[in-house]
Parts: C-alpha cells; sequence; structure tokens
C-alpha cells in the first residue's frame, strides 16, 4: 500500500546521517574477500540449495556495462559465474548488452531470464548508485558483499522501478548476504522498496545486511490477492530508520531471527492477508508497533520467542490495525524445515552491528554471539541448539510409482491456487473430479495448489494429465506449510511419501514439453 509518506522522524534522522558523514564518522568500505563465504543459509538451502556461480568462470567489472557483458558472454544463460564487482556502478557506465545468454537493459542490473549467476562485491567495495538490481524469471542467484543505494522510481534518475533489489516473476532460490541496502527519504521523496520479492518469488534468505533511511523496508506480495511468495528467511539483519514494511507479507512464510530493528517510524513486520511469520530472539528497539496485521482487516499470523522489546510503543487495535502488543503472544505455530542456530536476543545489537553489511569481512555469528570468519562449508545443516524451535526434520524418501492410491480423493470440495494460468483454464479444474476440465500454466513451468481449511493428513498424490500441446518431464511436490520437498519426479504419475500433516501441498512443473494440462491433482490419506 501505499498511504503512508516519509515521517518527519526520518527526515531528522537522515539530516543527522548527513552531519555524521561530513565530519568523518562513517568508515569506508574496507578490503573485502573475492571468495563467496560459506553457503546459503535459511530457505535459500532449500529447494535444491543456491550456490549461484560456483563451479564456473570468475570475471571482474568495474562497470554495470561490463556486469551486461560477462553475463551475455557465457554460453547458455545457465552456464555459471561469478562476477567479482569493485568500484561504483552508475546509469552512466550501465548500458544494455544483447546475446543469447541474457536480457538486459540499460540503468539496471538485469538478472532476467538467467541462472546460476554470483555477484559479489571485491577489493574497495562495490557501489551500485541510483542503479537497482532486478532479479526476473531468474533461479540460483547470489549478491554479496554490495552497497545498493538512493534508487529512484520517479524523478531522475529512475531504475528498478525504485527497488534496491527487486524479484518477481517466477524467481527461486537467491540469497543476499552481507550487503548494505538504503534510501535517502520515501516515496515523496521518489524512492519505493529496499527489498521487495512479488509474483511467485520463492526460496530467498537476506542475512547479515543493513536496510536503512527509507520508508519502505520491503515487501512480499504486491496485493492482497497475489499471494504466490513466500518461503523467506531474514536473520541477522539492521533495519534502522525505517517508516514501514518491514517487512510487509502477504500470504507465504517467513521467517525472522536475530535482527536488530531500531527506529521503526510507524509500523515494522507487517503480516496479512494469511501470512505466517515465525519471529524470534530478534532486538526490537526505540520503534513503534513492530509486529501486527497493519492497514488491513485481512489477518495474519504470528509465532514469537525470545524476542526483546526496548522501548517500543504499541497503538490501540482498530478494525484494520492489529498490533501485537503490547505483550506479543503468538497467534499461530510456524515451523521451518531447515537447521539454525540462535543467537541470545541481548546480544543481537552488538553482533549485528559487527556482522552486517557490506565491507565487513564477511564475518558471521557461530550461535554464541561471537563474530567469525565463515566455515568453508555450509553450515545450515548442523543440529540446532535446544534453543532454537526450528523443526530440523530432514525431507522425507518419496517413493514414485504408476499404481493409483486407494481411498477418497481429498482435493474434491478442497480449495486450490497456484502461480500462474494459461487462459480460459481455472486452478478448480484440478479438483472438480473431472478428466475434461484442466489447468495450464502460462508457459512450460508453473505451480498449482490444494488447500483445506485445517491441517490434512495425506501420504499420496496422484497428477493425471489431459492431452494437449505437452507433457510434464519434472516435477516437485511441495508442503506449502513449510517449503519442504515431499516428492520429485520426471513424467507426472502418482508419488507416495511419509504420512504428512498440512493445509496446503503444491505440485510445482519443473520442466515440460511445451504447455502441459494438469486434469487433476489428487490426494489421498
Amino acid at each position: 500500500m501505499g498511504r503512508r509518506s516519509p515521517s518527519t522522524r526520518l527526515q531528522a534522522a537522515l539530516a543527522a546521517l548527513a552531519v555524521a558523514a561530513a565530519t568523518g564518522v562513517i568508515l569506508t568500505i574496507p578490503e573485502a574477500s573475492a571468495a563467496v563465504a560459506a553457503g546459503a543459509t535459511g530457505y535459500a538451502s532449500q529447494n535444491g540449495g543456491t550456490t549461484g556461480g560456483a563451479g564456473g568462470q570468475t570475471v571482474r567489472a568495474t562497470t554495470g556495462t561490463q556486469i551486461h557483458a560477462a553475463l551475455c558472454g557465457r554460453a547458455s544463460s545457465s552456464t555459471p559465474i561469478t562476477i567479482q564487482v569493485e568500484g561504483t556502478i552508475n546509469h552512466a557506465n550501465t548500458a544494455k548488452v544483447s546475446g543469447t545468454s541474457c536480457n538486459t537493459a540499460a540503468g539496471v542490473i538485469e538478472l532476467k531470464q538467467i541462472s546460476n549467476v554470483t555477484l559479489v562485491g571485491v577489493g574497495a567495495g562495490a557501489v551500485f548508485d541510483q542503479v537497482g538490481i532486478h532479479i526476473r524469471e531468474s533461479s540460483n542467484i547470489i549478491i554479496q558483499n554490495v552497497t545498493v543505494k538512493n534508487v529512484k522510481k520517479s524523478g531522475s534518475p529512475t531504475s528498478n522501478g525504485g527497488d534496491a533489489i527487486g524479484m518477481e516473476s517466477d524467481v527461486r532460490n537467491v540469497w543476499v548476504d552481507h550487503s548494505t541496502l538504503e534510501a535517502s527519504g520515501g516515496e515523496s521523496e521518489g524512492f519505493d522498496g529496499l527489498f521487495d520479492m512479488k509474483d511467485n518469488t520463492q526460496y530467498v534468505t537476506l542475512s547479515y545486511s543493513v536496510l536503512r533511511n527509507s520508508g519502505r523496508g520491503g515487501l512480499v506480495g504486491s496485493s492482497e490477492t497475489e499471494l504466490s511468495n513466500g518461503f523467506i528467511t531474514y536473520h541477522h539483519n539492521l533495519y534502522e530508520n525505517i517508516d514501514s514494511r518491514a517487512p510487509l507479507l502477504r500470504g507465504g512464510t517467513a521467517h525472522m531471527y536475530d535482527n536488530h530493528y531500531r527506529q521503526l517510524n510507524e509500523s515494522g513486520i507487517n503480516s496479512r492477508a494469511g501470512a505466517h511469520a515465525k519471529v524470534e530472539n530478534n532486538y526490537f528497539e526505540d520503534s513503534k508497533d513492530v509486529l501486527g496485521t497493519f492497514y488491513t482487516d485481512a489477518a495474519g499470523y504470528w509465532q514469537v520467542a525470545g524476542n526483546v522489546f526496548d522501548n517500543v510503543t504499541w497503538s490501540p487495535k482498530g478494525t484494520d490495525y492489529n498490533p501485537a502488543g503490547p505483550n506479543p503472544t503468538s497467534n499461530a505455530t510456524v515451523s521451518v524445515p531447515y537447521a539454525y542456530t540462535l543467537d541470545s536476543a541481548s546480544c543481537v545489537p552488538d553482533v549485528v552491528a559487527r556482522t552486517a553489511g557490506a565491507g565487513k569481512g564477511l564475518l558471521v555469528s557461530d550461535g554464541s554471539c561471537t563474530p567469525q570468519s565463515p566455515s568453508p562449508t555450509p553450515t545450515a545443516t548442523a543440529s540446532p541448539t535446544p534453543t532454537a524451535t526450528a523443526s530440523p526434520t530432514p525431507t522425507p524418501t518419496a517413493t514414485a510409482t504408476t499404481a493409483p492410491p486407494s481411498g477418497t480423493n481429498l482435493s474434491i470440495g478442497a480449495g486450490s491456487d497456484g502461480s500462474s494460468k494459461a487462459e480460459g483454464t481455472s486452478y478448480g479444474n484440478v479438483r472438480d473430479g473431472s478428466l475434461s476440465t484442466y489447468w495450464s500454466p502460462a508457459g512450460t513451468t508453473g505451480s498449482v495448489s490444494v488447500k483445506w481449511g485445517s491441517p490434512t493428513t495425506i501420504s499420496s498424490v496422484r497428477v493425471r494429465e489431459a492431452a494437449g500441446a505437452g507433457t510434464v518431464t519434472g516435477w516437485r511436490l511441495l508442503n506449502g506449510d513449510t517449503g519442504a520437498v515431499l516428492a520429485t519426479g520426471g513424467a507426472a504419475g502418482t508419488a507416495t511419501f511419509p504420512a504428512t500433516a498440512l493445509s496446503k501441498v503444491t505440485f510445482e512443473i519443473t520442466g515440460a514439453t511445451g504447455t502441459p494440462r494438469v486434469a487433476e491433482f489428487e490426494t489421498y490419506a
């Protein structure tokens, strides 16, 4: 929603920062590591993981045009590549480059219709000045150790719709780490969000980063009916001097832990339209209405544990304004499929100050509030400490079979939604018991879900295709509540797996010959 303009408090803080910069208080960016640290954490470690350009060529770029040229010079749009960036990227040096392995545009770093890319700041640092980073129809992307600042959607120059980093249209597996995203005001000054996700963006982690001086921190979902996004992790980040959207969640599942929220001027974590937020061991300071459902009567949900609320004020409840405080309690249970280790909330301000943002040497926390250099191997699979309420249950092994399951098809009478649909098709056609109707994605890939009003136990599914232009050649079955992968396969058919209680199950098509037609998505206990 665009109803709130930047507060006078935001402008006053910006003025204070300007004075600090003029007097030399703000430090310059130190030497940065040339290598990508460790491995992706949180939801970016799921769905096959996020490795970026690992195993591919490494190139150096000092202009936006050179970044685009590196993408366009690959053998294909999926050839792995690591692009080390040093210097200032701006409109003057960011031009469109053409090629069969890229789809770029001037005035924005365009990561569009590509995969397997790492963009990492090195040397004296990488600063994207008024140039945003746009990720669209792409997967397996790492952005690390960069600063993106003052990206505008109005005024001059404009870039990326005003988002520092924006993701949209079937984006999967993005890890943004040790980066600094900042603006100099809110919408009335021409800025939009710092970290936005919409139109079927999933499996994203934002870690050890700084988001500051903006009217809007970021959103997940562009409207109350655009609920195809989710499975986002935010950890060890600093949100500072943000008016609202820290973040705004419309549907989906998000996990926020060990973040420091300071000076949230109007509202903070805004869980709405059925979103589920797991909020634990965060430190909220000098802020207002840091958690709740705001500016809508479409309720969202949260599970809270271990948080510190230091000088936080709370507004009265209203018909479209439901703060979680003054004594926040959980109104849902939210589980996550990965292991993690929690720092105590009491040390979060210190550990985040020493690790978060570009130019911090890629330091991470070891779970005991002690910054250290990242380990050379991923730590996301380590067992959590007893204080972590994560559910580290491994992904169950599924069995693909051609034999149809027995019993009652639980999809009949259930609900449904999806990521996209071809003209003239409906999500509801996959649960109507008729093979003469069908759903098709708007292309060769997409997802369709069956959902229930309360947790329902299933242990097998059967996907039945109708004859048409294409057939499914690759798919994944997902627990829509947690994002866990229940099964994978090639051709559509039947899959069994350990009995799982869930409210939503998703059939995601990852490959097809032409546009497939799913006539029925049957579920069984």
